[in-house]
Parts: structure tokens; sequence; C-alpha cells
């Protein structure tokens, strides 16, 4: 039992021993390792960077943001979009919206070289393009957009794309909102307009039969029948002006009805009026979804592989390997001459 858990037991004075012992296979690993990382940097092709950077607006409706009163508006369009904008933007960034047109729109399907007729097609077009094209928030709350491709010009071209048809995609279904929105608030307006039409038909009804302002013509009539009986005028007058105030009279609730509910319905349809020109204004026209810090340039220098790096990571991993593989061939020198004797 002592001699096996001698054999267990390890210190730096034996590491360094072993390492002087064996430093000529240790120097031969190293010098193998450096020539087939190096070799390895050279055949694996290189990658090229391409980054593109930008705020997310806080517009929603191009109506709401410019066609209403400084203290009443909900968002400045000109100020750049927060933590809920930038999570918004990678979501987009991220849907299955923005990946198909990306796909599409660069045939990637056959830039990867995958064919289509592939059992797992899909799959790897997936794999490839999570590898090389990544969203992500920046802690300025700004979205970067980097793009890794064999091909230079192509990187930026996917880059400066990709962020194109962001506004695209987000105008798209921001549209298809504001087009169903814009239904409904145009029939409630041209409702309103029919309203307000035939509230005015009623009315001129009412004027054809001599009611065309209910108060001016009681006060008038009241006022001329009281001055024809303080003069004792001619009573056929007298007997028509009372017959006009009793027609009146008649139509007085319709008219002082109809007059209020005019009224009213204007104040509705001026409103109405500029919910209807808000949401036209959304269908008609459109706006940048976005503001753009930088754009994507050509990539001079390439980004992987990293020759230093893979050449420093592979040593080490040798040379850590090449250490263990020696500890134990010694212990087992130990264990077999403790056996022996």
């Amino acid at each position: 039992m002592p001699q096996n858990k001698d054999l267990l037991q390890l210190n730096f004075t034996d590491i360094v021993a072993y390492v002087i012992h064996w430093r000529k296979h240790l120097i031969r690993l190293a010098l193998v390792t450096l020539i087939l990382s190096t070799a390895a940097t050279f055949i694996i092709k290189p990658k090229y960077e391409a980054e593109v950077i930008f705020y997310p607006t806080t517009i929603n409706s191009i109506g709401n943001a410019l066609f209403t009163d400084l203290n009443k508006r909900e968002a400045d369009p000109l100020a750049f979009g927060e933590e809920s904008e930038a999570e918004n933007a990678l979501q987009l960034l991220q849907s299955s919206a923005m990946t198909g047109r990306i796909i599409k729109d660069f045939n990637l399907m056959s830039h990867y070289g995958i064919n289509p007729n592939d059992k797992h097609a899909k799959t790897n077009l997936a794999n490839k393009f999570k590898k090389n094209i990544e969203f992500n928030r920046t802690r300025y709350l700004s979205i970067s957009i980097t793009v890794l491709d064999e091909n230079p010009e192509m990187a930026a071209k996917i880059a400066n794309g990709i962020a194109e048809i962001y506004d695209t995609v987000k105008t798209e279904i921001q549209m298809q909102l504001a087009r169903e929105a814009f239904k409904i608030i145009e029939e409630e307006y041209h409702k309103k307009e029919n309203e307000i039409t035939e509230i005015r038909n009623n009315l001129k009804l009412l004027a054809d039969k001599g009611v065309t302002n209910y108060e001016e013509q009681s006060r008038a009539l009241a006022e001329e029948i009281a001055k024809l009986q303080a003069q004792g005028g001619n009573s056929s007058n007298l007997q028509k002006l009372k017959e006009e105030q009793t027609l009146l009279s008649k139509y007085a609730g319709d008219f002082l009805y109809y007059t209020e509910y005019l009224i009213l319905n204007l104040d509705a349809l001026d409103k109405s009026r500029t919910r209807f020109e808000k949401a036209k204004v959304d269908v008609d026209k459109t706006i940048t979804h976005k503001f753009l810090l930088t754009s994507a340039d050509v990539p001079e220098i390439k980004a992987s592989p990293k020759r230093k790096t893979i050449i420093l990571i592979s040593l080490l991993a040798s040379m850590f390997v090449g250490l263990i593989v020696i500890i134990f061939i010694e212990k087992l020198k130990i264990y077999k001459a403790s056996q022996r004797e």
C-alpha cells in the first residue's frame, strides 16, 4: 500500500526531473507541433470580417412622429433607440423573416457550397449561417452585424445588405399592420362623413319647411306678436304669425336635436380626419428605421485563422499531453521495479 501511495504522489521536483530527462523528446515534439500547426494555418482557408453598426430608431408611426404636436409626441423622430428598441432590433434580425430573406438575396446555399438536394441541407445551411453571421447588442445599445467570409468583397456586401434588408423587412411588417389600421380608420371616417351628410339633409328638410334658426326665428316671432298685440294690429296678421310660431314649435325639437348632434359629429369628424391623415401617411410614406454609424468596408486583413494563436495553443496542448505521457511512463517504470523487488 505505501508503495502504491508513492506512485500516486507527484511533486514539482519530479516534474522538473522528468522534463530534463526527456528534454530531447519534448524538443522533438515541440518542433513537430510547430511544423504541423504552421502548415495547418496555411491549409485552412482564411476568412475576412466585415461589420456594420447602427442605432435603431424610436419611430413606429411616421404620422404620430411627424404630424403630432411636439408636447404630445410619444417619440422624437431624431432620437436614438434605447434598450427596448435594441432588443426589438435583435429579435427582428434573428427572425425567420430576416434569415430567409438574407439566404435568398445572397444565394447562401450556393455560396456556402451546400447541395440543396442533400438530406441535411437546411441544417447545414443554418449551422453555416450561425457560424459566419452574428448579430449582437453593443454596450452602448447599438446593433452590430458581423459577417465572416472567405471572400472579402462578399463579406462587406452581405453585412451592408443585411442592414438594408433590416429596413425593408421592418417596413413590410409595419406596413402590413398600417394597412389594416388604415382600412378600419378609413371606414370610420367615411361613416362619420355619411352621418354628417344625413344630419345636414335633415336640417335642409327643416329649412324647406321654414325652420332655419329656431332661436332667432322664435325670438323674432315673439317680438312681432307682442308688438301687434300691443298696437291692436290686424288680427289676420296676428293669426298668421301665431301659425308660424306653432309650426316653428312643432319642429323645434328636431331642429335643436340635429343642430347639437351636428356640432358633436363635426368635432368627432375633425378628430377622425386627423387619425385618417396620420394613418394615410403611415401607408403612403416610409422612413429609415436605423441610424447607420459604421458601414462595412472591404476588409484587407484576414480575421481567421489567427496563426500565432493557433501555433501557441497547439504547442501548449502538445507539451501538456507529452508531459502527461512522460509521467505515466515514469510511474509505470517505478511500479514495475517495485513489483520485481
